[in-house]
C-alpha cells in the first residue's frame, strides 16, 4: 500500500514521546497511589482518556475498508505480472497464514506457560469499553460471517463479515472495465489516505491519552503495570523471533543458501533495518544482500520491491500475539474458530498496510483482529505506547524474510520461464 502514504505523508508524534508519557504516567500513578491528590487527578484524566480511546476506536472501521480493498486490488494487478509474481505471491501468502497459525497455536501456550501477572491484569484492562460480541457456537460463528446488512454490521463492529464483504467487493472490481475500476481504485486509495490523516490527528494527541489512561492503570495496580508491559514485549518479541528463525531454515533448506553464508549476507541489511525501523529503508541493502548470495539480478529487483510493497512477514504471528494477549487481560476465551477467524483476517490485513508508520499499522492490523476475534479494544490504547520495542523485530525479521524468500523464488525461477 503506497499511494495513500505516498500522496499525504503521515507524521505521527514521535514513537518515543508517547512511550515517554507512558511511563509519566505510570510513575505519578506509583507516586500518588493512595494520596488524596489522586481522585481529583483522575476525575479529570479518566474521561479525557476514554474519549481519546473511543476517537481511536472510531477509526477503525473506515480506514479497513478502504486499506483492505486498495490492497487486494494490488495483489490482483501484481498477480498478472508473470510466474515470477504468482510464485512469489503464493510464498507470501504461505509465511503470513503459517505465520499466523503459529501464533495461534504457540501464544496461548506460552501464556499458560509464563501467564500474565496478575496483580495489574484487570487494571490494565480496566479501558476496555466494548466488544463485537463473539459467537460461542460454530454454527452460529458461520452464519455471522454473512450479514443482512452490510451497514448494520459495521456500525456493529462485526469485523469479520464486513472484510469478506470488502474482499468480494474489492475482487468483484477487478472484473470491470477498466474506466470503472480505475474510478474505484481511485475513490478508496484518497478515502485510506483521508482516514490516515484522521488517524495522524488522533494519535498526535497519543501522549495525552496514554498519559490519563496508564495513570489511571498504575493508581489501580501500582507497580505491577510495569510488569505486565515488559511481560507483553517479551512474549511479542519472543513470537517475532520465531518468524526470524524461519527466514533462516526458510533460506537455508528452500532457498539453498549456506546459512553461515546467508547469515554474513544479511548483516548490513539486518543493521540498516535495526536503525530505521523501515523495510523501505532497508531495500538497497536487502538487494545488496541478494548480490552477495549470488542471486539474479532480475530476481533481486522484482521480488524485493513485490515485497517491500504488498509483504510484511510479521504482521500475522505479531499482531495475532497482541491480540491474543489483550484477550487474555480481558477474560475472553479464545476458541479455535475465534483463533482461526483471527488468522485469515490477520493475513488479509497484512495486504494493505504494509507501508503504513509503525504506530498506524498497529491500530489498523491489531484493531480488526481483536474484534474480530471479539476482544475489547481498551488495552491496544496502552499497547501501542511499547510498540517501538517489539517494531524492532518486526523489521529486523521482516527484512530477513524478504530476502529469504527472494532466494526461494530464484531458485525456482529459470530465464527461460520468467525472462
Amino acid at each position: 500500500m503506497s499511494a495513500p502514504s505516498a500522496a499525504m505523508p503521515i507524521r505521527p508524534v514521535p514513537a518515543g514521546w508517547t512511550l515517554g508519557a507512558l511511563l509519566v504516567g505510570l510513575l505519578l500513578g506509583l507516586v500518588l497511589h493512595g494520596s488524596a491528590a489522586l481522585a481529583p487527578l483522575l476525575s479529570f484524566a479518566a474521561p479525557l482518556g476514554a474519549l481519546w480511546l473511543r476517537a481511536l476506536q472510531m477509526t477503525i472501521v473506515p480506514l479497513v475498508v478502504s486499506l483492505l480493498f486498495t490492497g487486494i486490488v494490488q495483489t490482483v494487478a501484481a498477480a498478472s505480472a508473470g510466474a515470477m509474481a504468482r510464485r512469489s505471491l503464493g510464498l507470501f501468502a504461505g509465511v503470513l497464514l503459517m505465520g499466523g497459525a503459529m501464533s495461534a497455536m504457540v501464544m496461548p501456550l506460552a501464556l499458560t506457560i509464563w501467564p500474565v501477572p496478575s496483580g495489574a491484569a484487570a487494571a490494565l484492562s480496566g479501558a476496555a469499553t466494548q466488544t463485537s460480541g463473539r459467537v460461542p457456537g460454530i454454527t452460529d460463528f458461520l452464519q455471522s460471517l454473512v450479514p443482512s446488512n452490510i451497514f448494520n454490521a459495521a456500525a456493529s463492529d462485526a469485523m469479520l463479515p464486513l472484510i469478506l464483504f470488502t474482499t468480494l467487493f474489492a475482487l468483484a472490481s477487478t472484473r470491470l472495465a477498466e474506466a470503472q475500476r480505475g474510478q474505484l481504485a481511485l475513490f478508496f486509495e484518497a478515502a485510506a489516505g483521508a482516514m490516515m490523516v484522521v488517524i495522524g490527528w488522533v494519535l498526535t494527541l497519543a501522549p495525552l491519552g496514554v498519559f490519563c489512561l496508564a495513570l489511571g492503570v498504575s493508581a489501580g495496580s501500582g507497580v505491577g503495570a510495569i510488569g505486565v508491559l515488559a511481560h507483553y514485549i517479551a512474549l511479542v518479541v519472543t513470537i517475532g523471533g520465531v518468524i526470524l528463525i524461519a527466514a533462516y531454515c526458510l533460506a537455508a533448506t528452500a532457498g539453498d543458501q549456506r546459512l553461515g553464508t546467508f547469515a554474513r549476507a544479511m548483516l548490513p541489511a539486518q543493521a540498516v533495518a535495526i536503525s530505521t525501523q523501515s523495510s523501505l529503508a532497508s531495500l538497497p541493502a536487502m538487494l545488496d544482500s541478494c548480490r552477495r548470495l549470488g542471486l539474479r539480478e532480475t530476481s533481486g529487483e522484482f521480488v524485493l520491491p513485490l515485497a517491500v510493497a504488498l509483504f510484511r512477514a510479521t504482521s500475522p504471528a505479531m499482531n495475532m500475539a497482541v491480540a491474543i494477549y489483550a484477550a487474555h487481560l480481558t477474560g475472553e476465551t479464545l476458541t479455535p474458530p475465534v483463533l482461526a477467524a483471527g488468522v485469515a483476517v490477520a493475513a488479509l490485513m497484512a495486504l494493505g498496510t504494509v507501508s503504513l508508520p509503525g504506530t498506524i499499522s498497529f491500530i489498523a492490523t491489531v484493531g480488526p483482529i481483536a474484534l474480530a476475534m471479539g476482544v475489547p479494544l481498551g488495552p491496544l490504547a496502552l499497547l501501542v505506547a511499547v510498540e517501538m520495542l517489539p517494531d524492532i523485530m518486526r523489521t529486523l525479521a521482516n527484512v530477513t524474510m524478504d530476502v529469504a524468500v527472494t532466494a526461494v523464488v530464484d531458485k525456482k525461477a529459470s530465464p527461460e520461464r520468467d525472462g
